[in-house]
């Protein structure tokens, strides 16, 4: 009896001591996740979820509101406006086809930097987010999406924690000029340039040209119009709070949605840290019972077609539409397409359409034969991630430059957008579905893809824990970072030494011209003479 009793006090000793032992490593952490695009959330979400579940106390100021939280998972919410609203008064969205024209310096000037500003003023202007800053909260770190809302990143100096920073993009130039990581301008491209050729003379230019472009733009106005949000919503820290240039050279780390295996490789330093696909590591979705069925009995497979979250397919101008129905009624595969709209006129029998599909899910089945998408990096990592040939067709954005990695590697065909006819369309499908090294290559490099020490969310999880023990981990920051522009590329130096070695070289000639005179003086005086006469 005395035994009994002592096992099962000792077994409550360690449940205990376990439950305290978590307690003790959960953290607060604040997950600044606002904009208001699906595609952005669907990545992010993954982290501030898996946080909660590690047992962290995880608050999230984010548009979009998970139905079923953990009870440790606290959602501020954000005023729903997409960034077509808030560009400008009564501004009505665009048809995203139009921007197909606009070049990435245009981008920028007319959508990123005014929307930028416009949504980080709505964010911190949201009542629940008015409310909530004004509560005694604490907090351990303070992660913060890096897209155009630097004026978030103040939060980290009001709870006196440590800043990471999550890009829903892969490399990013203005990160790398901020912390002096090697651009490498040469084969990495800025996230939001297109470039046929990258690796060209031409390629080449165009992308320091850009790159320069934006980092000064962003450098001297655009952080300028960020700055002025600050005093504004944060009264109490004026004159306190470091400049939102300084908070991102400072920042613990940043985590990236890249991985080399697709991605250009690129030098690391140790506190930028790949986690490429981290929303894909954890799926316990599966696909509705009429779904799994249509796509179970597509005895020839099936052509999954997509332009993501921000594009319509319902907005593609009527001959590119007409283009896509005749080559569709042509194929021997079942069709599904996300369609906006109740009806699309013209509709083959082999075609579906609904105004969403699971796409994770979707593409997970072995019936899939290609993915018709805009190149979008969340649903390139998910083709990927499946081993999914592509058919791709840019729109704006870094969409065009992962299609030419997606060429690249062998997996996928480009159709620019302004290419679209049947004739086109329809030889670019036909290759893809009927040329096995398309179907090959998607499923080495899935296999590649996969192969990693841990899953991209592990990663993420294990380095932002790692800066909550370590208190900033200030040590795995770049001490160049601090440095001006002549110091770290040693422009001073190697002027001492060109200035040294000038030197050297003028007295070695005036030294060898002294013996000469001195040796030799009278001849070259004779001769000298004898020229004369």
């Amino acid at each position: 009896m005395y035994l009994q009793l002592f096992k099962m006090t000792a077994v409550t000793l360690i449940v205990f001591l376990l439950v305290m032992t978590n307690y003790a490593e959960s953290a607060n952490i604040l997950y600044v996740i606002p904009f208001s695009a699906m595609s952005h959330y669907i990545f992010l979400k993954s982290i501030g979820l898996e946080l909660a579940h590690r047992g962290h106390n995880v608050t999230v100021i984010t548009t979009f509101m998970e139905k079923n939280p953990p009870p440790n998972y606290r959602q501020i919410s954000v005023v729903n406006k997409n960034m077509w609203e808030l560009i400008g008064e009564g501004a009505e969205a665009p048809n995203i086809f139009d921007l197909v024209d606009l070049s990435p310096e245009e981008f920028q000037s007319k959508i990123h930097w005014p929307g930028g500003v416009a949504f980080t003023d709505l964010v911190l202007s949201s009542p629940e987010v008015v409310e909530f800053l004004k509560k005694d909260n604490q907090f351990d770190l303070v992660i913060c999406e890096q897209f155009f809302q630097e004026a978030l990143y103040t939060l980290s100096v009001k709870y006196n924690a440590p800043l990471a920073i999550i890009s829903t993009f892969g490399n990013c130039m203005r990160h790398n000029l901020v912390t002096r990581n090697p651009l490498q301008l040469a084969t990495v491209v800025g996230e939001y340039l297109s470039v046929n050729n990258p690796r060209s003379f031409s390629g080449r230019l165009r992308n320091f040209y850009f790159t320069v472009y934006e980092y000064f733009w962003w450098r001297y106005w655009y952080l300028d119009k960020q700055e002025q949000l600050v005093p504004k919503y944060f009264p109490e820290l004026v004159g306190k709070t470091p400049s939102l240039y300084d908070l991102q050279k400072d920042a613990s780390i940043m985590l990236i949605n890249s991985h080399f295996s697709y991605d250009t490789p690129f030098a690391l330093l140790p506190n930028i840290v790949e986690i490429g696909g981290a929303h894909l590591s954890r799926s316990n979705t599966s696909l509705p019972e009429d779904l799994q069925k249509l796509l179970d009995e597509s005895k020839h497979g099936v052509v999954y077609v997509s332009f993501g979250s921000n594009v319509r397919s319902a907005d593609l101008p009527e001959e590119k539409k007409k283009a896509f129905l005749n080559v569709f009624k042509k194929l021997k595969q079942t069709v599904v397409w996300k369609w906006e709209e109740d009806i699309l006129e013209g509709k083959p029998n082999n075609l579906v359409i609904r105004k969403w599909f699971p796409q994770k899910e979707i593409l997970a089945h072995p019936n899939i034969k290609v993915f018709i998408a805009h190149g979008g990096l969340i649903g390139m990592q998910e083709t990927i991630f499946n081993g999914v040939p592509v058919v791709g067709i840019p729109i704006y954005s870094d969409q065009h430059n992962n299609l030419v990695l997606a060429e690249e590697a062998g997996f996928g065909k480009l159709l620019q957008y302004h290419d679209i006819t049947e004739k086109n369309l329809d030889k670019a499908l036909h290759d893809v579905l009927n040329n096995d090294s398309y179907m090959k290559k998607a499923k080495e490099l899935q296999k590649i893809w996969k192969d990693r020490p841990m899953s991209p969310l592990d990663t993420a999880m294990f380095w932002l824990e790692y800066v909550i023990r370590n208190k900033g981990a200030e040590y795995i920051k770049n001490p160049a970072r601090n440095m001006n522009w002549f110091a770290y590329n040693m422009v001073d130096v190697y002027a001492f030494i060109l200035a040294i070695l000038t030197i050297v070289i003028a007295l070695i000639v005036k030294v060898i011209s002294t013996i000469t005179i001195f040796l030799f003086g009278d001849q070259v005086k004779t001769t000298t003479k004898k020229k004369r006469s």
